[in-house]
């Protein structure tokens, strides 16, 4: 069994730790150690049922023994963690319950959560998280740390930018594409292309503001 670290002791990072413990019950493959998290309040801590190890400073000091998943949920905040992890080595995690078939090809460090669907020809990039009862269609295109909140239906010919964030319940129709850094608001349904760097709501969805940054 491989050492494994959850980055970010919150709810989800307490999910994905089921997630994990529902991948031993099918085979024995991880070693839950616990959590990294920097909020130095957390330290020394239990979590759920694991403890808090530190902050990421100890992944950097042990990653030549663990493998790591970072939980945490806003994607540019993720991507920003990730990116100061120089040589950790990075899990994906594929619930059990999860449908997908084998012509999908998925990024280290993604996390794909039960009741997904995920048909043909997809491509999902590194550091992904594909929450609870998501559907992913043919030939679709998901760059790096895309999060996809419960129950999106991503529909066949998509793309996704990097860092684009889908709502809890959101929906995109055929041969959309989303540029990167896009939010995309709970409930929406995305009908037309969207631009990067923009958070678009409602039915169908539209722009409401853009990023400064």
């Amino acid at each position: 069994m491989n050492n494994l670290v959850i980055i970010g002791a919150g709810g989800f990072g307490r999910e994905v730790a089921w997630l994990a413990e529902r991948i031993n019950q099918i085979k024995p493959t991880w070693n839950i150690l616990g959590f990294v998290d920097d909020a130095e309040k957390l330290h020394g801590s239990i979590v759920g049922s694991y403890p808090v190890l530190g902050g990421t400073e100890w992944l950097l000091e042990h990653k030549n023994d663990v493998f790591a998943v970072c939980s945490i949920g806003a994607s540019k905040t993720r991507k920003d963690v990730v990116n100061k992890l120089d040589g950790v080595k990075f899990a994906t995690l594929i619930d059990p319950s999860v449908i997908i078939s084998d012509r999908v090809r998925i990024g280290e460090g993604s996390i794909i959560c039960a009741g997904t669907i995920i048909t043909v020809d997809i491509v999902i990039g590194s550091h992904n998280i594909i929450n609870l009862d998501c559907t992913v269609g043919h030939d679709a295109v998901l760059k790096n740390f895309v999060t996809l909140y419960p129950s999106v239906n991503i529909s066949g010919n998509t793309i996704l930018g990097e860092c684009v964030e889908m709502g809890t319940g959101s929906q995109i129709i055929q041969g959309i594409e989303i540029g990167n850094n896009t939010i995309v608001g709970a409930g929406a349904v995305v009908v037309k292309d969207l631009p990067s760097d923009c958070t678009a709501v409602g039915v169908p969805a539209k722009p409401i503001k853009f990023s400064t940054l």
